[in-house]
């Protein structure tokens, strides 16, 4: 018997080429890169030049790797948060040899906080230098607010604090509306910051203050709710990813066949499926498009819609392209 859409029922021709495709389009934007952008971006080329062309080419292979194993629906929970995490230690890794003297691990040798909420409160402070918050909405327009699931560099710590209860608990329905307005009241308070001429000293400090109380959220509440409460409400720029990302015509949606057995309530960490969604037959807008329902769905009923595309070739080009740009990161990112 054939598999219902969203279970991975493709052809073995159409899956050699989307894993391809990952592959390839991986190593199109690295080569890019590599050729464009001075100073180098891509680590080995910076120790040994000419070694940035291996670097890519070892990424696009990584890429077309991590899309075939994720192309199996069962597989791709714990594919993704595996390389979700490899990406975290690899950012934050990089950034501690820098710290340690080995400058070529930075970006430029010019410091910021490490935590994705400066994406937005850093140029709403200075006014300037929007290359990060650029960068954050053009992937945000190619995978929606997939960003927060794949390729942010703090959500995976979130994600492990998370998981240590077992299934995720209910996340107050308040905090639906409240988020949109804490993560407003963060950005205009670094706006006024900057207004108001507030030295970058006390600024630093205060976007510490910030990052420290971040890391209690994901500790406290995180790790008793099961819902990665620090990604949901603390951080601003999973409001924005959240929200702009509707802009993206990637989209998760839930067919009458379901039969309402709560298994992906359950599973959903981000507090974007209720008895209410599934009336509705589509997930909250707090949903990042993981893929983690489809998983734990027996009757099938959830899938990937992209436009004209429905069911296994709409997740196949999203396999593709977060599978990509999660390469890319991995080698380009880092403070």
């Amino acid at each position: 018997m054939a598999q219902a859409e969203g279970t991975g029922n493709i052809s073995a021709a159409t899956r050699r080429k989307t894993v391809a495709a990952a592959g390839l389009l991986a190593l199109g934007l690295l080569c890019l890169v590599q050729v464009f952008v001075r100073p180098p971006m891509l680590l080995a080329e910076r120790f040994v030049p000419g070694a940035g062309w291996i670097e890519a080419v070892l990424l696009a292979v990584y890429a077309a790797l991590v899309c075939r194993a994720m192309l199996d629906p069962t597989r791709q929970p714990r594919w993704r948060r595996f390389t979700w995490l490899l990406f975290s230690v690899a950012f934050y890794s990089q950034l501690l040899l820098g710290l340690a003297g080995i400058e070529k691990c930075l970006m430029t040798g010019k410091l910021h906080l490490p935590v994705p909420a400066v994406i937005a409160a850093g140029p709403a402070w200075r006014g300037e230098e929007f290359f990060m918050l650029g960068l954050f909405l053009t992937t945000v327009l190619l995978v929606g607010p997939a960003w927060c699931s794949h390729l942010c560099y703090l959500g995976a710590w979130d994600d492990l604090a998370a998981t240590r209860r077992r299934g995720a608990g209910p996340f107050p329905r308040w905090t639906r509306a409240g988020k949109t307005v804490f993560a407003s009241a963060v950005i205009m308070t670094a706006f006024l910051m900057g207004v108001a001429g507030v030295p970058g000293r006390a600024a630093v400090l205060t976007g510490g203050v910030f990052g420290i109380l971040g890391v209690a959220v994901m500790a406290w509440f995180s790790r008793r709710s099961g819902s990665m409460a620090h990604c949901l409400f603390w951080c601003p720029i999973g409001v924005l990813a959240t929200r702009l990302g509707r802009i993206s015509p990637f989209r998760l949606v839930i067919d009458p066949s379901c039969t309402r057995c709560k298994a992906c309530i359950r599973t959903c960490r981000y507090g974007a499926l209720s008895e209410e969604d599934l009336e509705r037959g589509r997930p909250a807008i707090s949903c990042t498009l993981c893929g983690d329902c489809l998983a734990s769905c027996r009757c099938v009923s959830i899938r990937y819609r992209f436009i004209a595309l429905s069911g296994d070739h709409a997740r196949a080009l999203f396999i593709v392209l977060v599978s990509a740009l999660h390469s890319v990161f991995l080698g380009l990112a880092r403070i």
